[in-house]
């Protein structure tokens, strides 16, 4: 039968496979039993022709010697609604094209590449089904290359680094790229296109980062297990999707959604999801007021949280995250997560009776998980520690892993590879069997996943505002929107006032703290800053942060150019009103809003810019607060300072 089979298989193939739109078109050739892909839009080049393959272990490569079984064409056209997010309904329309190949010589494997072709896209993944003589395999390596451009420009962070993902963006050629870089990695090619490499629905595997090989094309490079293995799966098994997202304009990027549609929806009821805006404790100890080890400073104490909440209370606050309740953080606490207790409240923070005032005064408790990486010593605790909280009423927890590796099986581990994606993942669907929300620190990046599991409300995965103090420059969060949140939404901890403050100065003015609430969306929202400082300093500004939503009905792009400025709409979830942020880099910038995207009546604008004098070294707390009359048909230059930007709210008028 086989034998019959394999005279039908056909060596030599091309196929194009276009957008909806007709202006992508992904070009597919089969071409000596060796298969190859490119990407064009409007016949301008994106990917020049580019190999695909695997090379498992013990075993020749698949890319070579491959005939054509056959191949399946189907056009789906759908919305979808969010549970949270920058849109409630996602447009999900695309081309697909299943390409079912087989060896047409020994050991003769089976071999499918899936691709959907959007009208800003594309997304492909490898896919195993059992094999006659094996139903597991080593993966040593892919052979997926993206043969861009040498000569675009890239956004990339360094790759296997200590510090994972929290490093600043840099911009340099193709050509110059000399070591792996973390993804998304954003492209703007010689003929004006934009384009961002990335990754969807990463699943027990390693991640994907993207390299330089030796004839000078980009490809990807897997993130190892300490054996040098890049996964081990059984079959049948899907391989996450390898992304390509395309805009002819950098602000295009940011309303791209694949890495979304290419997830799979949630099969469980996720109703009681709700994002959360949040006070915390943990600025008062990174500016030194507080600490997170026991002793006279101690943050978290029972005193401390009940202080807290009512504050959280008076300020309309509806969550407070607790930092260093239990025992681990006296003495090196880098090395304490070896044997960190998840179950033990420190001596002077009783959680029992926090958790009743919290509860009494309607406000939702974060509870904390520090694991510096000690993944044994945590997944040994795990399912206990999520019973001791939903025992206590908190259904939000914020873990970390802010150790430089894992410790996995006794084993030191990259967070990126295969076994430390399969804890973030275990977290994850536990946390779901609880009813908890995950906002993680030190993460996985984002690969669209919280479309299935919507309880990830937010994760941080780049440099944040702990950077602040000399870390961080103006042009980091003019990048993030065309990078890093091209991934999903992060944790910022934005809305810091105290920004003089010598411990931790800022590289910000207060209009742009609040911009912050906008441009960087999140699904858990923390106002970072203490509420004495929110009370004292400017309790006018801080109703921006009050009304605010996280949560949004739709998110339109204004303007951007990366690295330069971001601006952006959006509507509140359910709601009428809407919100404008925009901020700019170490340069001053003016830009002209018009009103269009609002529906048709009338609203009032209350708007918090930089005032001229405003700089972010010299004044930051310059800011003028004003309202005015807006229409549809109304237009409005707005002013940012160096390292400054805006926040406007629409309200709607009935």
């Amino acid at each position: 039968m086989f034998n019959f089979f394999k005279r039908r298989l056909k060596m030599e193939y091309e196929k194009k496979v276009s957008s909806p739109d007709s202006r992508l078109v992904l070009h597919v050739i089969l071409k000596s039993g060796h298969l190859e892909y490119s990407l064009s839009r409007d016949s301008k080049p994106i990917i020049k022709t580019s190999t695909i393959g695997l090379k498992l272990k013990d075993q020749p490569k698949i890319s070579d010697h491959l005939g054509i079984v056959r191949g399946i064409e189907k056009s789906i056209s759908e919305t979808w609604e969010t549970v949270w997010g920058e849109d409630r309904e996602v447009d999900n329309t695309y081309n697909e094209f299943a390409l079912y190949l087989s060896e047409t010589k020994e050991p003769n494997r089976l071999f499918t590449v899936r691709f959907r072709v959007f009208n800003d896209g594309i997304g492909f993944r490898y896919e195993l089904p059992p094999q006659p003589s094996f139903t597991r395999v080593e993966v040593e390596d892919e052979m997926t290359e993206f043969n861009i451009d040498l000569n675009a420009y890239c956004w990339k962070i360094p790759a296997f680094q200590p510090d994972r993902y929290e490093y600043n963006y840099e911009k340099s050629p193709v050509f110059e790229i000399n070591s792996p870089v973390h993804t998304p990695a954003t492209f703007e090619l010689s003929n004006g296109l934009f384009a961002s490499i990335h990754e969807a629905a990463l699943y027990n595997y390693g991640e994907m980062t993207l390299e330089l090989d030796e004839w000078r094309a980009l490809k990807s490079n897997i993130t190892p297990l300490s054996d040098g293995i890049k996964a081990r799966v059984e079959l049948p098994f899907n391989f996450p999707w390898r992304v390509i997202m395309v805009s002819e304009t950098a602000l295009g990027l940011t309303k791209n959604r694949i890495t979304l549609n290419l997830n799979d929806p949630p099969a469980e009821d996720f109703s009681w999801v709700k994002p959360l805006k949040f006070l915390g404790i943990w600025w008062a100890m990174y500016v030194g007021e507080w600490t997170w080890a026991s002793g006279d400073r101690h943050g978290a104490t029972t005193e401390h949280a009940f202080e807290y909440i009512d504050s959280c209370k008076k300020l309309g606050i509806d969550g407070l995250l607790l930092e260093g309740w239990n025992d681990g953080w006296d003495g090196d606490w880098l090395e304490n997560g070896k044997t960190t207790n998840f179950l033990r409240p420190m001596p002077d923070c009783d959680m029992s009776k926090i958790s009743a005032y919290a509860r009494q005064n309607s406000v939702s408790l974060i509870g904390h998980h520090e694991t510096v990486g000690f993944v044994d010593n945590y997944e040994s605790q795990l399912e206990n520690a999520y019973k001791y909280y939903a025992s206590l009423g908190i259904n939000y927890i914020k873990p970390g892993y802010a150790g430089s590796m894992m410790t996995i099986q006794g084993k030191r581990e990259y967070h990126h590879s295969q076994l430390g994606v399969l804890h973030y993942q275990k977290s994850l669907e536990l946390a779901a069997k609880y009813h908890i929300c995950l906002d993680v620190h030190e993460p996985i990046k984002g690969t669209g996943i919280e479309r299935t599991f919507p309880n990830l409300l937010t994760r941080e995965g780049a440099r944040g505002q702990e950077y602040e103090g000399g870390a961080l420059n103006p042009s980091h969060a003019c990048i993030l929107p065309f990078t890093r949140l091209l991934a999903g939404g992060m944790d910022y901890t934005p809305g810091i006032f105290d920004i003089k403050n010598n411990v931790k100065r800022l590289s910000s003015t207060l209009a742009r703290q609040l911009a912050y609430f906008v441009t960087i969306p999140s699904g858990m929202q923390m106002a970072a800053d203490r509420p004495k400082i929110y009370e004292e300093l400017n309790p006018s500004a801080f109703r921006f942060i009050q009304e605010v939503p996280v949560n949004w009905e739709i998110s339109v792009p204004l303007f951007g150019k990366i690295g330069e400025y971001y601006v952006v709409a959006r509507q509140g979830r359910g709601k009428k009103d809407w919100f404008v942020g925009g901020v700019t880099n170490d340069s001053a910038h003016s830009v002209k809003i018009t009103f269009s995207f609002l529906p048709e009546g009338n609203y009032v604008a209350e708007i918090y810019r930089d005032d001229e004098t405003a700089h972010f070294r010299d004044n930051p707390l310059a800011i003028k607060i004003e309202s005015r009359s807006i229409t549809p048909a109304d237009s409005l230059e707005i002013f940012m300072a160096p390292g400054g930007g805006f926040a406007i709210t629409l309200r709607k008028q009935s």
